[in-house]
């Protein structure tokens, strides 16, 4: 069937597989994620996003070894942090030792920003996501990383990025924030058209969401039997990208991953897509360069 959801894969431009759905660790707080990943696995996911910016790749790699799930079965995701940008080796490095594994299955650039470690308000002079782009391709030779992609990057960063002559791996995966009211569709077309997958984000809009009061979502959702988060999730996977809702909560991680044996109609589809209210759960404002530049609508 089509809709086991919880089995699907997506190809990715390396012939890799990334599960569609995955759990996000984010703000997850110290002594829950462990749990959380743990939990997560023993239900089944196979995927569990993470970043060395979060702080808790260490209780990440605690609650795989937990799970006992075989580290081959597990699709694990990390990010590059943003002062780390001139030292992509050492940044590869830290994760693995910290996760405790000998491998990533998917490393990003987590930001478009080369930001410099001794003044968070400034960029690094002598240095952009090109030339991080440039470290990051000698990675997946060292077998430390299966794939390479990145994170927050709109289209004017992208195409900058694969115009450059000194790009001869097109990333496998860039991964931003994709839910009804901030749903992105240039950027998921350009994405796709570069041959670039895209992984969903925020996807349940984050905590204390507004979403949960849209009209259209709580009506799809009741007329499905279903909980709104779980029909953000299969929306997403229907559209085509993968999803890593985030949750520390045994019963939310349960529910989120209970999606299997029924879809979304062409027209449900269509009435999340046209949803009128937007917000974004990640901004810009806090990075030293703007890196949204509206073109993603």
């Amino acid at each position: 069937m089509s809709n086991q959801y919880t089995q699907k894969t997506y190809t990715l431009n390396t012939g890799d597989k990334i599960p569609a759905i995955g759990l996000g660790t984010w703000q997850s707080k110290p002594n829950e994620v462990r749990e959380a990943v743990k939990h997560a696995l023993l239900k089944g996911y196979r995927h569990i996003d993470t970043a060395l910016a979060y702080g808790n790749e260490h209780e990440v790699g605690q609650g795989i070894k937990d799970s006992g799930v075989p580290r081959d079965q597990i699709w694990i995701t990390t990010k590059l942090d943003n002062t780390w940008h001139h030292r992509v080796q050492d940044g590869i490095a830290s994760s693995l030792k910290d996760l405790d594994v000998d491998y990533v299955d998917l490393y990003l650039v987590h930001w478009p920003s080369s930001t410099d470690p001794n003044d968070k308000s400034k960029h690094l002079p002598d240095w952009d996501f090109i030339k991080t782009w440039q470290e990051m391709q000698k990675l997946p030779a060292t077998g430390k990383v299966r794939n390479i992609g990145v994170s927050n990057f709109g289209i004017k960063n992208l195409e900058k990025l694969l115009n450059d002559p000194s790009t001869k791996i097109v990333p496998a995966v860039n991964q931003i924030e994709l839910h009804p009211n901030n749903p992105s569709p240039k950027l998921v077309a350009y994405n796709t058209s570069k041959g670039i997958h895209s992984t969903g984000y925020s996807c349940l809009g984050s905590t204390n969401s507004p979403l949960y009061k849209d009209p259209t979502l709580l009506k799809i959702a009741e007329k499905k039997g279903k909980t709104p988060q779980q029909v953000l999730l299969v929306w997403g996977i229907q559209k085509g990208w993968s999803v890593i809702p985030k949750s520390v909560s045994k019963e939310r991680i349960e529910g989120n991953f209970e999606i299997d044996g029924w879809s979304l109609t062409d027209e449900e589809i269509n009435q999340l897509d046209n949803l009128k209210d937007r917000f974004k759960v990640c901004g810009d404002g806090w990075l030293p360069v703007k890196v949204f530049f509206g073109d993603d609508e």
